[in-house]
């Protein structure tokens, strides 16, 4: 797919996108719980970076270091709350994917978004789509982030790779996985990979 192909599915495809964890559990078939109401939503931005490899487009993505409070060991994008002095989620995802995994942000090419995304966690993040230009050098965050590693976008757009997970029990929530390999994706990477899938299929 092209760089401008690339621009015009993002653009068309504002909307078609499961937009949170509990789109995506009702998705599934399943009546998820629901964010407190009375819990503000925090702001955040996520880099999704395609890296132009002359194979294919990969996905570029991270597994944080296990000893981390939230989310640790678990297959991430890039990216983070939004701060006081970022202006807007495209300054608040470059730099946190060069501050995660060193990518300078002069590699990345802004394309577009995918819909915001609500975790059930009351996070409003929005998922910034980036073409990535190699060569480049990385130097993850060794505090932060315990690997760097790409994705074929081709295996995670195929519908063949996304699992449906249903988990019972109080407090659970059903969610889509890729396993790659020994990287298993899931949760809110997974699901906003699912929304990069509904804009980019047709």
């Amino acid at each position: 797919m092209t760089r401008d192909g690339l621009v015009r599915a993002l653009t068309r495809g504002r909307g078609r996108g499961l937009g949170s964890d509990v789109a995506i559990a009702r998705s599934l078939g399943i009546e998820p719980k629901v964010p407190d109401p009375t819990r503000p939503m925090r702001p955040a931005a996520v880099l999704v970076p395609l890296v132009d490899r002359p194979e294919g487009l990969q996905v570029l993505l991270t597994r944080r270091t296990d000893h981390l409070a939230h989310h640790a060991g678990q297959v991430s994008f890039p990216g983070g709350r939004m701060e006081d002095d970022d202006d807007g989620p495209v300054a608040c995802a470059l730099r946190e994917a060069e501050e995660e995994t060193g990518l300078p942000s002069s590699c990345v090419d802004v394309l577009g978004f995918l819909d915001d995304y609500v975790t059930v966690t009351s996070f409003r993040v929005v998922p910034v789509v980036g073409l990535v230009a190699p060569p480049f050098t990385l130097r993850p965050d060794p505090f932060e982030v315990a690997e760097v590693f790409e994705v074929p976008l081709a295996f995670l757009l195929d519908p063949a790779n996304h699992q449906r997970v249903d988990r019972a029990g109080e407090g659970k929530r059903p969610y889509y996985a890729m396993p790659y390999g020994r990287h298993y994706i899931w949760g809110a990477t997974a699901g906003m990979l699912i929304n990069l899938f509904r804009v980019l299929r047709d």
